[in-house]
């Protein structure tokens, strides 16, 4: 007998006895007085066995059967191998249209020796930051190499947009490194489509911030940093991941998910990945976004001119002009054609706008200049970063092996080479 049982036996020994009433016995047991009538007329014919339960040792009336458990555990073993009891159990409910409880699904996976739960470690306190009122007043901005593709197509970067406001994913995108071109894409983009937030919240890699204390005590600005800039956002660097939590905890709900529904639909490109991500947002956010604790929209519109943006979201060299009004960028000369003499721009300070496309804009006041060129011979570019060497190295090795036996001469010609 269990001890709730025991106690019941010794409440109905008193009532027997006359000691207590039953009326006392129903309110010690939290029962009605017929229950207690049905516990003694029992008690009286069985003795203490009939104030044990009949149903113990015997399987619940609620039990779901065997077969669908079996059923549940090879679909699982199958198909959904590696995913999480909820991201699992989402499955079995959409495709397979069973329905049970994550937890159901979880003690079946782990009874199957198919999951096992991570042993929790006693985590650092952070002190919690309140979210901010209205979608689109702060932008957590990250990126996240991983193998996405799960060996299907080289590894790349997930690069995110997040609002601090609502967790919500505003834009994503596939890029095959995290570099400031894939983040002025990105940043193009999302102000097309949503326009300009109030703020941007990084971390202080070198692409957001300058990290060497002379230049940024002078007030130098990276290129995303002069892009913000000129478009009123204001570029905020947390002091820690943790500070920009939201961001760096979808990061790991992406690696979790996503990965496993790109297997699921066969995606195995970055152009694909990026055509899925379109599809895949919406339900994303569905499930784990927030309502903002305001209903204002804190974008702006965009100001500036689509010729001023293409100028905007390039990248800006400064060069001084020499006595003939010309400049050398990447190997290239470039004469300004002015009229008349020209010396108000002897000595001037030009900006060289090279597009994502390789084009050059030449801009002095905010004024095109005319020019023509001259090529010295092929620039090459071999300073790269912790995000850019790997992606480097790859691109070499598949230029190798288009070539496998070239073997150049002693004396190639290399400054005309087009290898």
């Amino acid at each position: 007998m269990s001890r709730r049982e025991l106690d019941r036996k010794r409440l109905l020994d008193r009532a027997l006895d006359r000691v207590i009433r039953q009326k006392d016995v129903a309110e010690e047991l939290k029962v009605s007085e017929r229950h207690v009538r049905r516990l003694l007329r029992q008690y009286r014919e069985h003795g203490p066995p009939g104030l044990v339960s009949q149903q113990r040792g015997k399987p619940s009336n609620r039990k779901i059967a065997d077969e669908v458990k079996q059923r549940v555990v090879n679909l699982v073993r199958e198909r959904y191998h590696d995913f999480r009891p909820t991201l699992a159990n989402e499955k079995l409910m959409e495709v397979h249209k069973i329905r049970l409880s994550i937890e159901t699904v979880r003690q079946w996976m782990i009874e199957a020796k198919i999951w096992h739960g991570k042993v929790r470690r006693n985590a650092k306190p952070h002190q919690m930051r309140e979210r901010r009122p209205r979608l689109g007043e702060l932008i957590q901005i990250d990126g996240s190499p991983h193998d996405w593709f799960e060996g299907r197509a080289p590894s790349c970067s997930l690069i995110l947009f997040i609002d601090d406001a609502t967790s919500k994913s505003m834009y994503a995108l596939f890029v095959p490194t995290e570099t400031t071109e894939a983040y002025m894409t990105v940043l193009r983009y999302y102000i097309k489509k949503f326009g300009r937030p109030v703020a941007l919240y990084s971390d202080k890699h070198g692409i957001f911030r300058i990290n060497v204390k002379d230049k940024l005590e002078e007030g130098e600005l990276t290129q995303i940093g002069r892009i913000a800039k000129t478009l009123d956002i204001e570029l905020i660097s947390a002091n820690s991941p943790q500070a920009k939590g939201r961001v760096e905890r979808a990061f790991q709900i992406f690696q979790d998910r996503l990965v496993r529904e790109m297997r699921l639909a066969g995606i195995s490109s970055i152009k694909e990945g990026n055509i899925f991500l379109a599809k895949y947002l919406p339900d994303h956010n569905r499930r784990f976004s927030k309502p903002p604790r305001q209903k204002e929209n804190a974008h702006r519109p965009v100001l500036h001119s689509q010729q001023d943006l293409d100028l905007t979201f390039s990248i800006h060299h400064q060069r001084i002009l020499s006595k003939n009004l010309s400049l050398q960028f990447k190997k290239v000369i470039y004469n300004i054609q002015v009229e008349g003499i020209g010396y108000a721009l002897r000595g001037a300070r030009v900006t060289v706008c090279e597009s994502l496309q390789g084009d050059v804009t030449l801009l002095r006041n905010g004024k095109i200049l005319p020019y023509s060129t001259l090529r010295l011979g092929r620039f090459h570019e071999n300073i790269e970063d912790t995000k850019t060497i790997n992606a480097r190295v790859d691109s070499t090795i598949v230029r190798q092996k288009r070539k496998p036996t070239w073997k150049p001469a002693p004396d190639h010609p290399w400054f005309h080479s087009r290898i």
